[in-house]
């Protein structure tokens, strides 16, 4: 085990040689690959999910008040409130316009302000999907709204406190894993003036570097 106290606290990329690589399961969003890759004089394979990415919004009013979502996701049979939220499915799609796009879609609202919240690897052990959350301000209603299908049809919309819904993440009462950090990273953020977002178009590195690594995930377009 090595010691890095005397250098920055950061994560560090690592570039293994991939010695095979193989798509076991080719999926309508996602993909199975197979990869053996050398690290620490050893030959080790691995099985995770590809992923396209995706971004999320925590749109936040001029009373600090966010908006709500609660929608059936089967795999776990719950309603649960989470933020808008979408894949990177649409090849040379920015991050950004996706988010806008997502944004009118999900809950018919455009905003005028666009910073990064944060980016993240949701579960680095078995995926490569990384999700960017944008802070959304200055909003408006879109002009026309959004015709909703399956289990979009019925999400309920809510506005809530930034200071409520930080309530209910701290005491177990919602348990998305988007939604709990963005609520986390954002009223740390707001303790801090703020001084913690990027602008809304800042180098998405997550992004790069998986597709530099080599993506096999379905895309649309």
């Amino acid at each position: 085990m090595s010691n890095s106290s005397q250098e920055e606290f950061r994560d560090l990329p690592v570039d293994v040689s991939i010695t095979e690589r193989d798509t076991v399961f080719t999926g309508r969003v996602w993909n199975v690959e197979h990869e053996r890759f050398e690290y620490n004089d050893h030959v080790i394979a691995r099985d995770y999910v590809d992923h396209t990415g995706a971004v999320a919004v925590l749109a936040l009013d001029d009373n600090d008040r966010l908006l709500a979502i609660q929608q059936y996701r089967h795999p776990i049979r719950m309603r649960e409130w989470e933020i808008p939220a979408g894949l990177l499915d649409i090849r040379g799609e920015s991050a950004l316009l996706a988010a806008q796009r997502e944004l009118a879609e999900e809950v018919d609202l455009q905003a005028d302000s666009w910073a990064v919240l944060t980016d993240y690897w949701t579960s680095p052990g078995g995926s490569n999907e990384f999700v960017r959350i944008y802070l959304a301000r200055d909003l408006h209603n879109t002009p026309v709204p959004f015709e909703r299908s399956e289990e979009e049809a019925d999400m309920e919309l809510r506005w809530v406190s930034l200071d409520e819904a930080h309530d209910a993440v701290l005491e177990g009462r919602v348990s998305n894993s988007i939604f709990q950090i963005a609520i986390l990273q954002a009223h740390a953020s707001r303790a801090r003036g703020w001084d913690t977002l990027q602008p809304g178009d800042a180098p998405f590195v997550m992004r790069e570097r998986r597709d530099r690594l080599g993506s096999g995930a379905p895309w649309q377009g």
